[in-house]
């Protein structure tokens, strides 16, 4: 093993160590810490206050950058080596790019529940793509699975019916660029380090809105910065934690453990803001965990 160590490069090549095979145990585990993250990292958006959806986005990523910039220097990668996957790299980091944008704006324009419930709509993108673009098989079981966790969703968030045209479509379209991102990060295993995936998202994502914040910027005061960096410490534990499962299991069955998210963030509520879930509420808790029970058999 020693030997093993000191043999062991310098500068990892991409792929190493993820060429094992999939784990759906260790895949939910990392779902769960993702989804609990991004629950946090929401917590963190909506103490932030009347800060413009280029700078949160901003920040988000900035601490994202130079987390897993860090992680690089520290294990002796080079995030920037030559890639032959660079095409899906890029394409991974514009279109989480567009779907965090999009799902800031819809936050903006519409309540908390109308938003979150379009952006989870994304596990149907992520299963019908993997399913076109992978040839991951969609069986009986894991349809069911995602629609009754959709249906989970529905009852906890309970949105209202009411949408205005253009946020209702930037929520659901935050939604497919999701879907598309998670689908080419599950397309990279093996090929790309998930580290690496983060670290090109983050960087792209981050350049991208210096324009922006040169145009228009609002100064944090207070507890605002502190809000913001959270929200990219836990973006970025979420993105982490959120790739790896996506390196460990297929994405039609990883994808249904992102409903938690809701539970987490219902538990949030009431801890910070004394909001209790009602029975219905309750009852979509228990679809969404049914839901996850459903697709866990399908091993």
């Amino acid at each position: 093993m020693a030997d093993h160590a000191r043999t062991r490069p310098r500068i990892l090549p991409e792929g190493y160590g993820l060429g094992a095979a999939d784990s759906i145990p260790r895949a939910v585990s990392f779902m769960l810490l993702s989804a609990a993250s991004f629950a946090v990292m929401g917590a963190m958006v909506k103490a932030a206050g009347a800060i413009p959806v280029h700078e949160k986005v901003f920040f988000r990523n900035l601490v994202t950058l130079v987390i897993t910039a860090g992680m690089a220097f520290q294990r002796r990668e080079n995030p920037f080596g030559p890639t032959p996957h660079l095409g899906m790299l890029m394409l991974r980091s514009l279109a989480g790019l567009a779907g965090v944008t999009l799902y800031f704006y819809a936050i903006g324009h519409l309540t908390l529940a109308d938003a979150s419930m379009l952006n989870k709509v994304s596990p149907f993108f992520v299963t019908v793509m993997a399913a076109l673009w992978l040839g991951e098989a969609i069986t009986r079981r894991v349809a069911c699975g995602l629609m009754l966790a959709f249906a989970g969703a529905l009852l906890v968030m309970k949105p209202a019916l009411e949408l205005s045209p253009l946020p209702a479509v930037a929520g659901l379209g935050s939604a497919f660029f999701a879907g598309l991102a998670y689908t080419v990060v599950r397309h990279l295993k093996g090929k790309v380090h998930p580290r690496r995936i983060v670290f090109y998202f983050s960087l792209v994502s981050t350049v991208a809105m210096i324009p922006l914040l040169v145009w228009k910027h609002v100064v944090p005061v207070g507890w605002q910065w502190a809000w913001l960096i959270g929200t990219g410490v836990f973006a970025a534990g979420g993105q982490v934690f959120l790739t790896l499962a996506y390196h460990h299991a297929p994405a039609g069955q990883v994808s249904i453990w992102s409903y938690n998210h809701v539970l987490f963030a219902l538990l949030i509520g009431l801890l910070v803001w004394g909001e209790r879930p009602d029975l219905i509420s309750l009852l979509g808790g228990v679809a969404i965990v049914a839901a996850a029970l459903l697709n866990r058999r399908t091993r």
